[in-house]
């Protein structure tokens, strides 16, 4: 009887065992999620054409109605700008001119080719260091379903500046609440090491509430107050952003240090979870 249930135990453990590994990085948060997109970065060159698109020049989006007054020129299809390589993408500033501005970089998304309503997005990323860069894991709608920004809503899974270099901060803004009220809505947390190790940064969000955090450990939270769209019209599809901006209204709010350049945001991985559908 003894070895029968060792057995049992042992087949157990095994199937177990064999069932985490098989779930692995397809399931989130707990098996009513899982794996829809993501980008692991396991080839060489330019950010895969399939996943990414340039945002160029400025780096505004059609949906844009405003402008930070960042130093640099986003490019398309630079390799010294962004690039894939040894599994990880480069996001790099450097100093250049190019079309009347004194330093490139790259700003790429996933407008037009995907967009998602409501999930769990999961970025892992380190952060460069030096006085006027500005690092940048954001949203932005698919559509103008409520009219240019901020109407039809922006969020910031995180933000951070050089001058500010243990802060990592997260922001919603809408018609009620944006920057240029002064009325965003946004938290930070410390992460003292953010420059010199990887860092995971997660948004949750459903049509409830979105949810930040480093590491898994929650410091924000935007709770949807079921009013109307200037409060919360993030019940629509968004894409993906990830650029590094140079100077700027925040970046270069305490100037730059173009000494220290070049600098690189590096991303090791990009996946996006949804609630599977019963």
């Amino acid at each position: 009887m003894k070895s029968i249930l060792t057995a049992l135990i042992l087949f157990l453990g095994i199937g177990i065992a064999m069932q985490s590994c098989t779930l692995g990085k397809g399931s989130s948060k707990d098996d009513n999620y899982e794996l829809v997109w993501s980008d692991e970065f396991d080839y060489t060159g330019y950010p895969d054409s399939t996943k990414w698109r340039y945002a160029i020049g400025d780096g505004c989006p059609d949906l844009c109605g405003w402008g930070n007054n960042e130093l640099q020129y986003y490019t398309r299809r630079s390799l010294k700008n962004a690039r894939v390589a040894d599994g990880l993408l480069t996001i790099e500033v450097h100093s250049e001119m190019l079309e009347e501005k004194h330093y490139s970089s790259a700003k790429i998304i996933t407008k037009d080719l995907h967009h998602w309503q409501y999930g769990r997005f999961e970025i892992r990323a380190k952060l460069p260091e030096s006085k006027g860069v500005w690092s940048a894991l954001w949203m932005l709608p698919a559509d103008t379903t409520y009219g240019k920004w901020p109407h039809s809503g922006e969020i910031d899974i995180m933000e951070n500046v050089g001058h500010e270099p243990d802060s990592i901060v997260a922001t919603v803004h809408t018609a009620a609440h944006n920057f240029s009220l002064g009325t965003q809505v946004h938290d930070k947390i410390e992460v003292s090491d953010n420059s010199d190790a990887f860092h995971l940064y997660t948004l949750d969000w459903d049509e409830n509430k979105m949810v930040f955090s480093v590491d898994d450990e929650e410091y924000f939270v935007y709770e949807n107050d079921h009013k109307d769209y200037t409060q919360w019209p993030f019940n629509q599809p968004m894409y993906l952003i990830m650029n590094l901006a140079y100077g700027g209204n925040w970046g270069g709010q305490k100037g730059i240090n173009p000494e220290k350049l070049p600098q690189k945001m590096e991303i090791d991985y990009v996946r996006v979870y949804q609630k599977k559908e019963i």
